[in-house]
């Protein structure tokens, strides 16, 4: 690892743990003021945001990156818009740090109280997309954690321009110096680095692919929040609304093919394929998807290219879709168990009794009953922005919003009691 980079990380990780101090303490008025403060920024800077995208567009396509990734990538002014009011949005929602949520007296006169506070320093490593750039400083400024932020190379020119928009504005708002920061290399070697940094860093979240997670829950010091690969399900029952099923499949997959939450493989009871195969296959095609399917569903709709073992595990991120006839609910469970990834997962019925069973065995963050997958989103749940959606059992789980960012403290008041 290269020393230089090494110790510029360090240094940085250094200043945000210093600024997450103080920015514990700030008043939920000053940080909802530098989120608003920050949205203003981001409008007025519009321009320029837009011209460092387009040159990172212009070398995305230059390298040949598919066109998914380039949607992931791409800021038009609604787009930018839209992360200015992110912030608004974070701006007005409850302070997850200004209260408690439990409090007891002990027989010996103890009186306890459970308040929430800040995780510290979060370090965010993302891949391609900008406007995590911003939703992950409001996020952290509004529940009082200092944030470094390291986007993916491709990104780079955009996320310096907005990381140095949000700065200025938080800081001449109030905000501590240091407490929103990007490391600005394409260096690998500066993941490592925050990797290593225990006890400055306080937590490091990856929002990308299966490769990048997989690297950093393998290498990292710090405790780590698992967020994202989402090879997501959906099955259709026997007992299921054919006109339901395919608009639920079809939103789940083209409504936006390159999110975690978009549906990777779709499952059909063998009851139904006959009649329903055809339909959703119709409309998936008119929808520009790309099937792969079993032997049993290319015999059915022989326009499907033959699915392997490996597309069954894939999250595309793309227009390709996996197709798979099982002939039980046990099967489409246990196909479910197999090669997903914990994320979310749908069944289409007209059996509560089923939907209820699917519910209980199917172990996922978000497991629904005829609805699209897609909306496995802070916003759609009602938390505001997100963080990202953890795939984890540990301390957060399913779309991260502002509680995810905190922890808890104990404060204790006495009388002079001691313990015998």
């Amino acid at each position: 690892m290269g020393s230089e980079v090494q110790a510029r990380v360090r240094a940085q990780a250094e200043a945000a743990k210093c600024a997450s101090r103080a920015l514990a303490c700030l008043s939920s008025a000053a940080k909802d003021a530098a989120l608003r403060a920050m949205a203003d920024a981001l409008t007025a800077h519009t321009e320029a945001i837009r011209k460092a995208n387009a040159s990172d567009l212009k070398a995305a396509r230059a390298a040949g990156v598919r066109p998914a990734y380039l949607d992931r990538l791409a800021l038009d002014a609604t787009r930018i818009e839209s992360m200015a009011e992110g912030l608004r949005e974070a701006s007005r929602l409850p302070d997850p740090v200004a209260g408690g949520d439990y409090e007891t007296v002990r027989p010996n006169g103890l009186e306890i109280r459970r308040v929430r506070v800040p995780l510290g320093v979060v370090a965010i490593i993302y891949e391609a997309r900008p406007n995590v750039t911003s939703d992950a400083a409001g996020l952290c400024l509004k529940s009082g954690n200092a944030v470094i932020l390291r986007g993916g190379s491709d990104a780079l020119g955009s996320n310096r321009v907005i990381a140095s928009v949000l700065a200025h504005a938080a800081y001449a708002a109030g905000v501590p110096e240091g407490a929103i920061q990007l490391i600005e290399t394409r260096d690998r070697a500066a993941v490592d680095a925050m990797l290593g940094l225990r006890g400055m860093i306080d937590v490091v979240i990856p929002r990308g692919g299966a490769g990048l997670i997989a690297h950093i829950v393998a290498h990292s010091r710090v405790p780590v929040i698992e967020t994202g690969t989402g090879v997501c399900h959906t099955f259709v029952d026997e007992t299921a609304d054919e006109g339901m099923a395919t608009a639920i499949a079809v939103n789940a997959k083209a409504s936006r093919c390159s999110v975690c939450n978009a549906m990777e493989t779709l499952l059909v009871h063998a009851n139904i394929a006959a009649s329903f195969l055809p339909k959703v296959t119709a409309e998936m095609e008119r929808a520009g998807v790309t099937l792969r399917g079993c032997e049993r569903a290319r015999a059915i709709c022989p326009s499907m290219e033959a699915a392997t073992e490996e597309d069954w595990a894939t999250e595309y991120g793309d227009l390709i879709l996996s197709v798979r006839v099982v002939d039980t609910m046990d099967d489409a469970i246990a196909h479910i168990h197999r090669y997903g990834t914990g994320h979310s997962e749908a069944i289409v019925t007209r059996d509560l009794e089923r939907a209820h069973r699917f519910q209980r065995e199917v172990d996922a963050a978000a497991v629904y009953v005829n609805a699209s997958t897609r909306f496995t989103d802070g916003h759609e749940f009602g938390f505001g922005a997100e963080i990202g959606i953890s795939t984890q059992k540990l301390h957060a789980r399913g779309p991260m919003g502002l509680a995810a960012l905190t922890s808890t403290k104990y404060l204790i008041y006495g009388e002079g009691q001691i313990r015998a």
